[in-house]
């Protein structure tokens, strides 16, 4: 197995994630199991494909049960399997529920590497009042950014993006166990990112969800991070995007977005933490 930290270059920074290299054979209950073991948001085992053209199948697991795609696993998986290979340099295509997805890796040194993902084409779904995800998660309603809707948008997993007008508004939350998993439930995201954005290449997010009755925050969301850009092209015509989250939580993480062929690549640094064996 395999420990990093993704979209930070600095070790105990950006969101963690445990990847096991050699997942062939473990059945769905194991790895389910040991993801709720690991206590991290999410959990990866690489695996042989089972379609064509893919480098390798990429199981992605929190613990509700099998992801269709997210971003820091995506990265961080891309780097064990490069580190297992001995490449310092490759590019992969993965697959997971949600497709194929092109995956970069450069190893820089022995602990860190830069990565990216190519997310599927945007597809937009429907448009909240932002007053009801804010509620949801403690900001004033009236932070909201009135030129832009929340709104449901897919690159891979569902996000309810929301953007406040004021970026002070997402340093104090109150998140709402009950009404984010009504949330997540009735429109079927993964979570609520709620994001302040400069008007240039600069935003400030956090990401929060409900599960097991209980509300969670991410320390970095690749997956959410790249629909925001997405929404931002089509509003606005953005085509790059440095987001910082995870602040609150004393995970800073950093994560660039840009637009290639149409889809959005997601990028960010990843340090190894820890190596070991996994007896399952």
């Amino acid at each position: 197995m395999t420990w990093l930290d993704v979209f930070t270059a600095t070790p105990l920074q950006g969101n963690p994630l445990p990847v096991v290299v050699d997942g062939d054979g473990l059945d769905d209950t194991t790895m389910l199991a040991f993801t709720r073991e690991t206590g991290q948001v999410e959990t990866t085992f690489v695996q042989a494909p089972t379609v064509a053209d893919a480098t390798y199948r990429n199981r992605i697991w929190d613990a509700e049960g099998e992801m269709s795609f997210a971003g820091h696993p995506s990265l961080g998986t891309a780097v064990a399997v490069a580190r297992a290979g001995g490449e310092r340099a490759a590019e992969y295509v993965q697959q997971t529920p949600a497709g194929l997805q092109v995956v970069a890796v450069e190893v820089r040194d022995d602990d860190l590497a830069r990565a990216s993902v190519v997310q599927e084409p945007a597809e937009f779904g429907p448009e909240l009042d932002p007053a009801v995800p804010l509620r949801a998660v403690g900001i004033d309603p009236a932070s909201a950014r009135q030129d832009v809707p929340a709104q449901v948008v897919w690159t891979g997993t569902q996000h309810l993006q929301c953007l406040v007008g004021d970026r002070d508004a997402l340093t104090t939350t109150a998140p709402d166990a009950a009404a984010l998993r009504a949330l997540q439930d009735e429109h079927g995201v993964t979570a609520v990112y709620v994001s302040w954005w400069d008007g240039g290449q600069a935003a400030r997010a956090r990401s929060f969800f409900a599960v097991d009755g209980r509300w969670g925050e991410d320390a970095a969301t690749g997956s959410a991070a790249g629909p925001l850009l997405a929404l931002l092209h089509a509003r606005f015509g953005a085509e790059r995007l440095e987001v910082e989250q995870g602040v609150e939580l004393g995970r800073r993480s950093v994560l660039s977005c840009d637009l290639t062929g149409g889809r959005v690549r997601v990028a960010g640094d990843v340090v190894v933490v820890a190596e070991g064996a996994v007896r399952l």
